[in-house]
């Protein structure tokens, strides 16, 4: 594990190291097969009491609660909590947008190093990693496993990642929102180039299907600012035709545009309760990684 840490550009030793005591949680109960730090809707044998059951024929005679049966004369049963490993599952798009960056960095790159990064911790505390590369379709799929094994080929994966093509981010999310098996959760990470009204459909559709979201939306500094100074051609990275423009004509339409797409990006992220983290590649990766970690850890055990 420790070569190929060292083997990848996009994992950091050092960020590793410091990030090694944030464990990272599921906001929701997972339904794995081994023990894990995670919630489970099951009941099993954790320290952290869950309720008192009568007693029926063929229960486990060593969990009545004598102490009960004392005070009540009938017969108890004592549960408790169940913790299991979850299933960790990337979406990151590869689009060709997600070839841009002005900040010495592409998005791309980017979700390299957050993917990267959580899919190795997660490995680290038994929990099992799959990632998912979406463009026009589901271009390459790794389903979830718990080894390192397993953890050398998500990274082998995400170094062959190359941005191409236009994106069909929502019809993806639907595919994989049908044939991710078990509650899990999923981290999208992508500039969000969809209109808010559908990727609600697909955020809807995930969550009714019991998985745990999360949302990296990347975003360049220049699409925030818009901080163009002289006439610009713009080009579509996703195959659409180049426009040339004077960027003080256009920049107040721009920014009245990107507000609204923001503010109703918000209200459904806020509708379908999705964990979400804008993101700026001017950001540095590792603060935003705290943020998130220790974000999901005040929601950890709702069950």
């Amino acid at each position: 594990m420790l070569s190929d840490r060292q083997a990848r550009s996009f994992l950091d030793a050092q960020v590793l190291s410091r990030l090694a005591g944030m464990p990272l949680f599921a906001r929701r109960p997972m339904q794995g097969n081994v023990s894990g730090r995670h919630a489970s809707p099951h009941r099993g044998a954790s320290v952290e009491f869950a309720e008192y059951r009568k007693y029926v024929p063929g229960d486990d005679l060593r969990r009545l609660d004598w102490r009960a049966y004392g005070r009540s004369d009938r017969f108890y049963v004592k549960e408790f909590e169940a913790d299991t490993n979850l299933r960790c599952c990337f979406v990151i798009d590869t689009s060709g947008s997600m070839g841009f960056g002005s900040t010495g960095v592409t998005k791309i790159e980017y979700a390299r190093r957050l993917a990267g990064t959580i899919g190795y911790l997660a490995c680290q505390q038994g929990d099992a990693v799959g990632l998912a590369c979406v463009a026009q379709n589901i271009v390459r799929n790794l389903p979830p496993k718990r080894n390192a094994a397993h953890l050398r080929l998500v990274l082998d994966m995400l170094e062959g990642m190359r941005p191409r093509g236009d994106t069909q981010l929502a019809a993806t999310l639907h595919e994989l929102a049908e044939t991710i098996r078990q509650r899990a959760l999923v981290v999208i990470i992508s500039d969000l180039f969809v209109e808010p009204a559908i990727l609600n459909s697909c955020f809807q559709h995930l969550r009714f299907r019991h998985h745990d979201v999360a949302v990296f939306h990347l975003l360049d500094p220049l699409e925030l600012d818009f901080n163009f100074r002289r006439p610009m051609r713009f080009l579509d990275m996703e195959g659409g035709p180049a426009i040339f423009a004077e960027p003080t004509d256009i920049v107040d339409r721009y920014q009245k545009a990107l507000h609204q797409y923001l503010a109703d990006l918000k209200q459904v992220v806020l509708e379908s309760a999705v964990d979400y983290q804008r993101v700026s590649l001017a950001d540095d990766y590792e603060q935003v990684l705290v943020r998130f970690l220790v974000s999901r850890a005040a929601a950890r055990g709702r069950r």
